[in-house]
């Protein structure tokens, strides 16, 4: 089982440790209420360096990459970061993805850590036709993410740079917390704002101390629990729960990062998707009744019909309600629309409402 850079340093914040995509990783360090809270309304700081980063670079990199992903490669410009899906031949979503432009022919690639070696194989199959220059770098790099709020103004202490510059999806790379060549990225996963930190890991346990030495800044350190909690209430999916190779960015909700007039793999299935019609789509829905849904529960109508299944549930730390995402047949699909969901046989009543749950 593999460990992060910083698995001592959690140890000595008597984190709860647990198993996670071959990784021994913090799920907590509280409670998960005052983790998910304190992202809400302050700064909390994340060890997510179980995630995957590929480096693609070479004359037909562009090119290779809009080959494997769904969204307009051609729209990022260095310096700036693109979410993404990677598509199988049938349509179904290998992975989502963040992809960064390092420089014009220079790309890196941020995958979820439960599909590192099955894309690294896809794209060195992909990667034969393209002729490119690929890296695996994901044994090399330790990511945080430090979110919240008060992000910014934390961070800002650290950097040269002036981090109010940076906009949404955009990066530089430079100085921080005493260390050179360190990614700054204005990205997330918890809908509080913030920064994801790329750093080497021979430099990640400096950068770890420093910033936990800044005591102005009530910092905490943040478990994956409560990261799960914090990207429910955006509606954001989750690889292995909302999406999966068996599911396609449309029936997903994510027809705004498939861009047809590319000719990315899958293409021309999605398209025939879209011409025939969904059968199914991921919605959003909170519970009336008391009740906390959770994934593979059954959804059923109000004529007591299965139609569909939860792939994500909650209760929601900051609304104070039960809230969850899951896929339904498309006619059962519309908003304000009544659903139960099955807990412990008894049906409880919800409704379809709009994504984000949480809005600042």
């Amino acid at each position: 089982m593999k460990k992060t850079v910083l698995f001592d340093r959690h140890k000595e914040l008597n984190a709860k440790i647990v198993e996670f995509a071959g990784y021994m990783m913090p799920i907590s360090y509280t409670s998960v209420n005052e983790e998910h809270l304190h992202v809400r309304n302050n700064v909390g700081i994340f060890d997510v360096s179980h995630m995957g980063e590929f480096e693609i670079s070479g004359i037909n990199s562009t090119d290779f990459i809009q080959r494997l992903c769904s969204n307009d490669i051609s729209n990022i410009e260095v310096g700036k970061a693109q979410y993404n899906c990677m598509i199988n031949e049938s349509g179904g979503i290998i992975d989502d993805l963040i992809v960064y432009r390092l420089e014009t022919k220079k790309y890196l690639l941020v995958v979820n850590a439960s599909n590192i070696l099955k894309n690294w194989q896809w794209i060195v199959d992909k990667n034969k036709k393209f002729g490119c220059s690929i890296s695996n770098l994901s044994d090399d790099i330790s990511l945080l993410a430090i979110q919240g709020p008060k992000a910014e103004l934390f961070c800002q202490n650290f950097s040269s740079d002036n981090l109010s510059e940076l906009k949404n999806y955009s990066f530089i790379i430079g100085e921080f917390a005493g260390c050179e060549d360190i990614i700054i990225s204005k990205t997330g996963y918890t809908g509080s704002g913030g920064y994801e930190i790329y750093i080497p890991n021979n430099k990640a346990l400096k950068v770890w101390d420093a910033l936990f030495s800044n005591k102005e800044y009530d910092l905490k350190p943040i478990g994956l629990t409560a990261r799960d909690t914090l990207r429910i209430e955006m509606g954001y999916c989750l690889y292995g729960n909302d999406i999966d190779e068996t599911t396609t960015p449309l029936e997903a909700s994510l027809s705004w990062i498939v861009k047809f007039e590319n000719d990315f793999i899958g293409r021309d299935k999605l398209k025939n998707q879209k011409i025939v019609g969904l059968k199914r789509k991921l919605v959003g829905f909170i519970l009336i009744d008391k009740g906390i849904p959770r994934k593979d529960y059954e959804i059923f109508d109000t004529n007591n019909q299965k139609i569909g299944i939860v792939t994500s549930g909650t209760m929601s730390p900051t609304l104070n309600k039960s809230i969850g995402m899951g896929y339904v047949n498309i006619k059962e699909s519309n908003i304000d629309n009544y659903i139960f969901i099955k807990i412990r046989n008894k049906l409880v009543k919800g409704m379809i409402v709009k994504r984000p749950f949480y809005v600042k």
